[in-house]
């Protein structure tokens, strides 16, 4: 059995993400060309429906141009998580409205809709649920505080490729959604970012904010910046979008032998109303979550996650008081582990043993 160490993601690059590089240096067409264009299309196919795509040049991007088309800035409130990477708060804050941070449930860590429909204010035009770790966050009870309250709901499926909840693809349900494309993600285009929306008129906008407000060269409509994705990217991006359903098959395969054979942790239930694609396994542990942690890579050579250890609503960027219970108990307890397609069964089964033999010494 194989003692190198197990990473906890890995990109999966080859030879056909490199000969589409090659294809676009050759062509001499880099910046924002036909890749990105037949990229957008197939995207929009393959994830969501057939609902428009824009591509940006990273997830960030996506959501603080999705919040700009939408209408959100300074005066607003979005309801967000705290527990998720600060980038979902962060969108919000550069439009110039305020993020407003929400608990979760404790099972899938969604966005709990009773939390959100307490912290409506009139002030409030949105919630962007977060999927985290690859599960959707519950669209049906955040839709009807919506419908209820005139919100809008903007997705941050990041994390989420093919995911879907009630037998549709996330990203087909808010005003927008955006996926990130940054390399550890289960689809990668080395950076970058898609954004899927229905409303025709938010897409125009859209592409007009991503390149400098302009359509057409020279004719700039409006005030915008350049978050434009390059046909390099792009044509990665193409690439690995045609291994994604094998690769999340065999995600939802790995994640399947760990929920069978792991001993003494929490290990990640799934909604029935939801299709995981495990871009992280995260159980949680009793007991010192750290010691833990640092003992699977230190001494097992398991590679390990702890997402996200300080919740949004602590970090100094916004340090907000707030009594989050669920978000708090979650930050000191999970721990992600690896199901990325490149693990072999070795790999499983020492991940399996490692989980086992510490819980069991309630390391």
């Amino acid at each position: 059995m194989s003692t190198s160490p197990i990473p906890a993601a890995k990109p999966i690059i080859g030879d056909e993400e490199r000969e589409a590089v090659d294809r676009v240096l050759r062509s001499g067409m880099m910046a924002q060309g036909p890749e990105v264009a037949a990229f957008e299309q197939e995207f929009a196919a393959e994830l969501v429906a057939g609902r428009a795509c824009v591509a940006v040049n990273s997830g960030t991007s996506g959501l603080h141009l999705g919040l700009l088309a939408a209408g959100v800035g300074p005066g607003d409130e979005v309801i967000v998580p705290s527990f998720t990477f600060a980038a979902t708060a962060n969108s919000v804050a550069l439009t110039g409205a305020t993020p407003v941070f929400a608990d979760i449930e404790p099972r899938y860590f969604g966005l709990d809709p009773a939390a959100v429909e307490a912290a409506v204010t009139e002030r409030t035009v949105g919630v962007m649920p977060v999927h985290l770790y690859g599960h959707p966050a519950d669209l049906t009870g955040l839709g009807e505080v919506a419908e209820r309250r005139g919100l809008q709901v903007f997705e941050d499926a990041a994390q989420a490729h093919a995911a879907t909840w009630n037998g549709a693809p996330v990203g087909s349900f808010g005003t927008f959604a955006m996926f990130s494309l940054y390399p550890t993600k289960n689809m990668t285009s080395g950076e970058g970012g898609m954004v899927s929306t229905a409303d025709l008129d938010l897409e125009r906008r859209l592409r007009l904010l991503r390149n400098q407000g302009m359509l057409r060269q020279y004719e700039n409509e409006l005030v915008g910046v350049n978050n434009r994705m390059t046909d390099i990217h792009a044509a990665i991006g193409r690439v690995q979008l045609t291994k994604l359903a094998g690769w999340t098959k065999q995600r939802q395969e790995n994640a399947a032998f760990l929920d069978a054979n792991l001993e003494g942790v929490v290990v990640p239930p799934v909604s029935e109303h939801a299709t995981h694609v495990y871009h992280q396994y995260t159980i949680r542990v009793a007991g010192d979550r750290d010691r833990f942690a640092a003992a699977l890579r230190e001494e097992y050579g398991v590679g390990c996650g702890v997402y996200y250890p300080i919740p949004n609503h602590r970090l100094p960027s916004f340090a907000r008081d707030l009594d989050l219970p669920e978000t708090e108990r979650a930050a000191a307890e999970v721990i992600s582990l690896p199901v990325h397609p490149s693990l072999s069964a070795d790999d499983l089964d020492r991940i399996v043993t490692a989980v086992n033999t510490l819980a069991k010494a309630g390391a």
